[in-house]
């Protein structure tokens, strides 16, 4: 068992929700080949498509290679997920066939996501990365947890419980990565986040992704770091460059399906994904667009994970051209091809407005994100405006030409 780090916790006023850190890392690296990455590695990173490190990319890569605890502050859609998979890859040692990097994150898809991610960077590296999230075969798990792996990304219930049945073997660890840890703490896992941490090795590294820092977030860092590097990117330097934004005004909500349906005929799109606020909402709009005759998938989380994932795939391949979802894929969804983001409601949490119009226009991506805004939603498209420092203008005749 491993002792909880106890810092003292520094007096005075509490963080509010959302509250920033400050930056105490400076290096920047602007290139790849700067980074005196193992070969192999960036084979991977170019053939992944990536030509130039994004914001992120450039600070955090190389104080997590050197060993150094890191929080970073940045949103979705920045290169998160390769900032953490490229300095892992970095530092494996590809002779122990047993996991040495162990990644946390808040929903099956996300987990998801990053595997894909870290098994195509690490493609000429022959990395095992093993996907160990709730919703799959526990004897499957466990048999392939016990064949190795260099990397585990997971769920935090799964995870302890693999761990619990000592098929998830955890002395070789040298690196424990939490993504979205402001989600992940939010949706109640921090007992089971430090029970994991309990089971580690004393001499971990940790690693900490998020887009907030609300004052739980600050206290498992003050809890579980050593002097942390902190790095944040500002959420005004980043977010929303390359992503056009629009609203429509609606004056009911009943109007909102005509408008869409208008919308369909001038927008021949190459894929679209639909926000609602609601799981009945997604199951309403889906019936009303099927029975017109349009072609649409719907996701939401009261779906079981083998049909999510059919839907994913479906919709990832292109064969489904339009997906309606909660904010359940606000984060985690990265299909190269949304072109098109449609708020049908505006998101309740204004973070999430990043989250889902980030789906469109990935780092360094083009992007087009319509909101649907009756009367009753303007205060909250003002205080949107206000929050990222940013300009929504009414759609203009010729959005076609724009996406």
């Amino acid at each position: 068992m491993i002792p909880l780090l106890s810092n003292p916790k520094p007096e005075g006023l509490v963080p509010e929700e959302g509250a920033e850190i400050e930056s105490n890392w400076e290096e920047v690296v602007d290139t790849f080949d700067g980074m005196n990455l193992r070969d192999d590695l960036l084979r991977g990173i170019y053939a992944y498509g990536f030509e130039m490190p994004s914001a992120i990319q450039q600070r955090a890569i190389m104080p997590v290679v050197k060993g150094h605890d890191v929080i970073a502050q940045a949103q979705s859609g920045t290169g998160k997920t390769a900032t953490f998979s490229i300095s892992i890859l970095q530092k494996l040692d590809m002779s122990i066939n047993q996991c040495q990097a162990l990644i946390l994150a808040p929903t099956r898809e996300l987990a998801m996501q990053i595997q894909k991610v870290v098994s195509a960077l690490g493609d000429f590296m022959n990395v095992e990365c093993h996907l160990c999230i709730g919703g799959t075969d526990v004897r499957s798990d466990m048999q392939k947890l016990q064949s190795g792996s260099h990397v585990v990304v997971g769920t935090p219930g799964r995870v302890l419980d693999m761990i619990s049945r000592r098929a998830f073997k955890t002395d070789k660890i040298k690196m424990f990565v939490m993504d979205e840890a402001d989600e992940m703490l939010s949706r109640g896992f921090k007992d089971q986040i430090y029970n994991v941490f309990q089971l580690l090795p004393p001499s971990i590294q940790v690693v900490l992704l998020s887009a907030t820092m609300p004052s739980d977030v600050l206290e498992v860092t003050k809890k579980f770091m050593r002097e942390p590097i902190r790095i944040l990117v500002k959420r005004d330097e980043l977010t929303l460059e390359g992503i056009r934004q629009f609203y429509i005004a609606v004056e009911k909500e009943e109007w909102k399906l005509e408008t869409l349906c208008d919308l369909y005929e001038t927008v021949a799109v190459t894929q679209a994904v639909i926000f609602c606020n609601t799981r009945r909402k997604v199951n309403w709009i889906t019936e009303q667009l099927t029975a017109r005759d349009f072609t649409v998938s719907a996701m939401h989380s009261d779906m079981e994970q083998s049909q999510r994932e059919v839907i994913m795939q479906e919709f990832r391949s292109g064969s489904s051209r339009i997906l309606i979802t909660t904010d359940l894929l606000a984060r985690g969804i990265d299909v190269q091809q949304v072109s098109l983001v449609i708020n049908y409601d505006l998101p309740s949490n204004k973070e999430n407005y990043l989250h889902r119009i980030g789906r469109g226009g990935r780092f360094g991506r083009k992007g087009v994100a319509i909101n649907f805004v009756s009367a009753d939603d303007v205060p909250a498209l003002r205080e949107i405006e206000q929050f990222y420092n940013t300009q929504i203008d009414e759609m203009p005749m010729n959005v076609a030409d724009l996406i």
